[in-house]
């Protein structure tokens, strides 16, 4: 008679082998690249290096360790190949060792590697430019010499990786300013100044066109008048730095309340300096805290009633952190 529970015992050791065997035989499964707040290039991090929180990109405080990631337009890809130029980098005191083209998920580069002396320490530097579809993508990393915590292997692994999002949500971008934007009234963001500014377009993707578009302009500065009464020309001043236009002529300047703190409003009449497009333009500024927000519109004259509204809407969400 066969013995049931010795052949119990064998099919289950058997099964046991065979599933440990196909587990073993299975590859790792890939660790998912890290993408920085609102930062569209991400990579998976050499081991021991985090998310930065003063920068695009990562770091180990401790051991003076930095990867910087960055993109810019893709038309400027030719100029950026060119900082990286052996003679060009001679001059910021980086000594090359080694340049060689790499290719990247979403396209190719060069990378350049070499030693760089600053504040009395030799660093590791490793600089890529590359170029995909529609930006021109940036890394800039660094390492003591002495440093034996990030070998070149590490670095270099952790720069094969390197890969870019599709998008990415308005609610990290936001994250890095100093107030909050209730409501964009259909605007998309076109760019964020960390800690600064904010720049909105009445376009599909916050990408400029060929067109004159609607944008407004948002940012803090610390200081302001400290008297009521010295507000009415600040505005003045301040509206008189604005760029791209010519051919001013104020038609309000008054004081108003934002959101609770005092403001001061001016509008005029002006032209796009650059396609001479008849414009509106409104500033606002906001007092209080020890700073001056400052918010700008600029829109077509025939099409300004409705931005108008749509800013406005804009400007009355707007609260400080």
């Amino acid at each position: 008679m066969m013995n049931t529970s010795k052949y119990r015992r064998c099919t289950g050791l058997a099964y046991f082998a065979a599933a440990l065997a196909l587990l073993l035989a299975a590859p790792a499964h890939a660790v998912d690249p890290v993408f920085p707040t609102a930062s569209r290039v991400g990579l998976v991090p050499p081991p021991g290096m985090t998310v930065s929180k003063s920068f695009q990109g990562f770091e180990d405080v401790a051991k003076d360790a930095a990867i910087l990631l960055a993109t810019q337009p893709a038309a400027a890809f030719s100029e950026l190949e060119n900082s990286v130029a052996t003679d060009a980098l001679k001059k910021q005191g980086i000594t090359v060792e080694k340049r060689e083209t790499m290719k990247f998920v979403f396209g190719s580069g060069t990378l350049v590697t070499g030693k760089q002396a600053a504040d009395k320490t030799t660093y590791r530097k490793w600089l890529v430019v590359a170029q995909s579809k529609n930006f021109t993508v940036l890394l800039n990393a660094q390492v003591p010499e002495k440093e034996s915590a990030y070998p070149d292997a590490a670095i270099r692994a952790a720069v094969e990786t390197m890969t870019l999002r599709e998008t990415v949500p308005d609610s990290e971008k936001l994250s890095l300013l100093p107030f909050s934007v209730g409501d964009l009234a259909g605007f998309h963001i076109q760019t964020v100044l960390p800690g600064r500014a904010l720049l909105l377009l009445d376009t599909p993707d916050g990408e400029p066109t060929d067109n004159y578009d609607t944008r407004m302009f948002i940012a803090v500065f610390p200081g302001g008048p400290t008297e009521p009464d010295d507000r009415a020309n600040f505005a003045r001043l301040a509206f008189g730095q604005i760029v791209g236009i010519k051919d001013v002529r104020i038609t309000m300047s008054e004081p108003l309340r934002i959101g609770g703190q005092s403001g001061f409003q001016t509008m005029a009449q002006a032209k796009d300096a650059r396609s001479n497009t008849d414009i509106m333009v409104a500033q606002w500024l906001r007092f209080g805290g020890g700073a001056v927000m400052q918010m700008i519109g600029m829109a077509k004259a025939d099409g300004w009633t409705g931005a108008l509204t749509r800013m406005r809407t804009v400007r009355d969400s707007i609260e400080p952190k």
